[in-house]
This record gives structure tokens, sequence and C-alpha cells, in this order.
């Protein structure tokens, strides 16, 4: 288990994955709840005044002057993963993609979640990085191959190089689902139902049979009642959105 730990004074609900911005040279993270009146929600297509959302949007993309250039994508829970070479300084938002990947230094790689699985691939020999948003759909459609085989094609990594991290999300035991779900990951629906689906581990399952060299889990649940993140699940569809980055840090 590696968890996510809050990045000490900043004044925004930044959390980080510890430990890879020494040994990989990324910086590795994900955006909480807060802790004021107003949560520090980055849903984008999520109800709330558009002006508000912008605002906290501008500040996050301050945050860390190393990424002037940030990319993103409106999410289908698919299994589309595009590759981005240097891009200007600015805000890019794509259509239609849940995965992201680049070997340029300085590029804010993005994906929003509330409950589904942010995974954070590295491929330190390579310099190059990959982040995934997998939900049910996307692990069922092999988004994580197709991340794999990405950084394969452009890098030459081979899955045993690649370091791997699944992020916050919803935990199995809190994730209560149908048999729709079940057969559609490919597990067998034992019993009457309900289910309960473990997104992350199955995720494992899928890593150790690519072969990945290295993989973590973090031990947060999104969904935890009380806890420091976003849950659709857990609000009944009302809560906000996190957003989780991963950037290759300039050298110079």
């Amino acid at each position: 288990m590696t968890a996510e730990t809050r990045i000490p004074g900043s004044e925004l609900p930044l959390y980080e994955v510890p430990g890879w911005r020494n040994r990989f040279g990324v910086s590795a993270g994900i955006t909480g709840r807060g802790d004021g009146p107003e949560p520090f929600d980055l849903g984008l297509w999520s109800s709330g005044p558009v002006g508000e959302t912008m605002q906290r949007w501008r500040r996050f993309r301050r945050a860390d002057p190393l990424f002037p250039a940030q990319v993103m994508s409106h999410q289908v829970h698919g299994d589309v993963v595009m590759w981005h070479d240097p891009l200007p300084a600015g805000w890019t938002i794509h259509e239609a993609a849940d995965g992201h990947a680049t070997a340029a230094a300085g590029v804010l790689l993005m994906v929003t979640v509330a409950d589904c699985v942010p995974i954070y691939l590295v491929a330190p020999a390579h310099g190059a990085i990959a982040l995934l948003h997998s939900g049910w759909r996307g692990t069922a459609a092999g988004i994580l191959q197709r991340g794999v085989a990405l950084l394969a094609a452009r890098t030459g990594a081979t899955p045993g190089e690649l370091v791997m991290h699944t992020g916050v999300a919803i935990s199995g035991p809190r994730y209560e689902v149908g048999r729709e779900v079940i057969e559609g990951v490919g597990l067998p629906p034992h019993g009457a139902g309900p289910w309960h689906l473990d997104i992350r581990e199955l995720l494992g399952r899928q890593a150790r049979a690519l072969g990945i060299g290295e993989v973590t889990t973090s031990p947060h649940c999104s969904a935890e009642p009380g806890g420091p993140f976003f849950s659709h699940r857990g609000s009944g569809g009302a809560d906000g959105r996190m957003v989780a980055w991963l950037g290759l840090i300039p050298r110079d």
C-alpha cells in the first residue's frame, strides 16, 4: 500500500504519491475536497456556478509553475489513450479520451475522478509517463493494456520497466454492483448478489498478467464517510470531482 499524503504548506488540498518526485522525477497526485465551507470541486461538467469552478481551476493550474502546459479530456469511460508531444503553455482539453501519455517534461497530464481509479504509469529509464482514468467500463475495455502498449510503441519501454500506482478510488466493500458489471469485467457472479467489485484489485491482476515491474495501491477509499475526497457513489451523484495529475519535472 502507498498512501497519498497531503502536501505540507500548500493552501490547496493537494495529495502527492509519496517518493515519486525523488525516485522518478515526476509530480504525481490528486486533489481533495478541502477544509473550507466551499468544497474544492474541479468538475467541469458537474452542476455549480461556472465562474467559481474556473477560479478553483485557475488556482490549481498555477499551483506548480514547473508545468506551464496542462492537458486533459472530456472522459467517456472508454479505452482511448492519447500521446502528447511538447505542448505550448496553456490548458488543452480534448474530446472522448480517458488516458494521456507523454515524454515531454513540463506537460501536466490530468484526469478527473470521483470513485473511478486514476492509474499512474512511469517508465523511468525512458523518461515517459501515462495517466489513465479507469472505471469498471474502462477496466473491462483494457485501458491499462492500451496505456502500456502506447508507452512501448512510443519509447520501447517493456512492461517490466514500468512502475504503476492505482490511486484514490472507491473500495470494494463500498462499491456494490449488479450482475452486468461483474460479468462485464469478466468475473463470475457467484451467488444471488448483490456483488462488490474492487476495481483496483482487478487492475492489479491485469498488471501482474502484463508483467508490470512494480505495482502499488492507494489505501484511500473515496467513498469513506466524512473522508477528504469526493465520491459520486457515496453522495448519490451529488458530489464534485477531484483531478489526478502526473507530470515529468523539467531538469533545468
